[in-house]
């Protein structure tokens, strides 16, 4: 479902169901970089190593859909490169757009292996 005052709902994001996905090794996303994750059916997540910890969040912006793992981080901040909306990846908030966040994902680390709970 559309969140109100959303532009573009996001097909890819994956439905909440409680449950832990293993999406990779610790050393498979480097510090200070975004990945895009690709779940079943096709879903899709961001997620970013931010000062030695992991987030999670929709990987669709909600101005025009544009992929937020392939945008700029500045701190715990991703900038949609479509047009520069930016999102703090720790609780989903739009910075220039408070209206507009994004969805989070909870990430654990077990035994170097990273997870999403979604």
């Amino acid at each position: 479902m559309q969140q109100p005052g959303r532009r573009f709902t996001n097909p890819r994001s994956p439905a909440r169901e409680g449950k832990l996905v293993t999406v990779g090794r610790v050393e498979d996303l480097p510090e200070g970089r975004g990945a895009t994750v690709e779940l079943h059916g096709g879903k899709e997540l961001a997620l970013y190593h931010i000062g030695g910890r992991f987030y999670a969040v929709e990987n669709f912006c909600p101005h025009k859909g544009a992929p937020l793992a392939d945008g700029q981080l500045h701190g715990h901040a991703v900038e949609c490169d479509w047009h520069g909306w930016r999102f703090d990846v720790r609780s989903g908030a739009c910075v220039n757009r408070p209206s507009e966040p994004v969805e989070t994902y909870e990430v654990v680390v077990e035994d170097g292996w990273i997870r999403i709970k979604v």
